[in-house]
């Protein structure tokens, strides 16, 4: 049975221990989209977890839907996360990016005004997305992709992807999650499409195949990954048949030798298992994610239905949280009101979080 704390790969990725930290969007990024010196203090006082996933980074202005997310399509952007990067790895830590794509998830205020603002089909999502203000607004209408166009979007998913690498990340993540771009396509709902990209599950599931089959060809498949979360209907999904779609996603998938599928795995939300699905057919390294504890952690280890384990929220309050698990330290509750904003300083709710010691992180 793997120790939680012992070292493992995720094809070519190396974690000093089985643990992850999930990906989270914290709206702390510059004025050009770049990480800020806040930012890599983040990230390296958390840099004691085996592996980081950053948070959801947009690989185009058109990707953009969320205040102050961060971008990896410009030098500037690049050149953040390099140095988010290479704090991290002073400390023994090791980053992947996740490209997240938002597709129909927007706010047209949150993003560049000559940004464009499309989707599989002409459906705006049916909620709300804080804008500048915090406030939430409705989403607006996307126009639909034309047929013609999705090469040049797939090709800046690879650009992000090259582009990560040249920052010293050890990979990426595809953000199939969540109601963005990827899962919009997934999903029956959101993707009308009557041409190749849309109505069966074959079709449906043809973008995000292409996308993953496209980043593999220039930065290696074993330094590539994905998320996923089928049934959620954050953002508005809802896709009539999620069982036949992912497993016709991972059918299709399998056979590239990824690095990992990363699962959001609530199946009293969704009412599928999907780690009891997808297990079967996947050959491959799976990072489970399920508001899990230490002791659930190593449990679903010692199952042999995951490679690893990934930890959100926890990680917000307690940078330190790898150190909390081997000595049995309390877990310190994240403050909710300043997941996405500092209240006019950055740090606070941050950075600020003390170690359980009771010191500075």
């Amino acid at each position: 049975m793997p120790d939680i704390f012992a070292p493992t790969t995720l094809g070519a990725i190396r974690m000093s221990n089985h643990i992850a930290m999930a990906p989270m969007t914290r709206d702390r990024a510059g004025s050009q989209d770049e990480p800020t010196d806040t930012m890599v203090e983040y990230y390296r006082q958390r840099a004691s977890a085996g592996l980081i996933v950053t948070e959801g980074v947009q690989p185009s202005p058109a990707g953009k839907g969320y205040w102050r997310t961060p971008g990896i399509h410009s030098d500037v952007q690049t050149a953040g996360w390099r140095k988010v990067n290479d704090a991290v790895t002073a400390r023994g830590g090791a980053l992947v990016m996740q490209l997240m794509h938002v597709g129909r998830a927007s706010v047209r205020a949150n993003k560049d005004p000559s940004a464009d603002t499309y989707a599989p089909s002409a459906i705006a999502a049916a909620t709300k997305i804080p804008g500048p203000d915090g406030v939430p607004v409705e989403t607006e209408t996307p126009r639909p992709l034309e047929l013609s166009e999705i090469p040049s979007v797939i090709a800046e998913y690879v650009q992000a992807a090259k582009n990560a690498r040249a920052a010293g990340l050890e990979g990426v993540e595809l953000h199939c999650a969540s109601g963005y771009l990827p899962m919009q396509f997934l999903s029956s709902n959101s993707n009308q499409r009557t041409d190749s990209y849309g109505g069966s599950a074959t079709n449906r599931i043809r973008f995000a195949v292409e996308i993953m089959e496209a980043m593999s060809a220039v930065i290696g498949a074993d330094r590539v990954g994905f998320r996923i979360c089928p049934g959620i209907g954050f953002n508005d999904m809802k896709d009539a048949n999620p069982a036949e779609t992912y497993e016709a996603l991972i059918r299709a998938v399998n056979r590239l030798g990824l690095a990992y599928m990363h699962i959001i795995h609530v199946p009293q939300y969704t009412g599928l298992d999907s780690i009891e699905l997808l297990r079967p057919l996947w050959s491959g390294n799976i990072i489970g994610n399920s508001g899990l504890t230490r002791e659930t952690g190593q449990a679903w280890l010692d199952s042999g239905k995951v490679q690893a384990v990934s930890y959100g929220q926890a990680f917000v309050g307690n940078p330190d949280l790898v150190e909390r698990f081997k000595i049995g330290a309390p877990i310190v509750e994240l403050n909710r009101n300043t997941l996405y904003t500092g209240s006019g300083d950055d740090r606070v709710g941050y950075t600020d979080y003390p170690l359980h010691t009771g010191a500075p992180a």
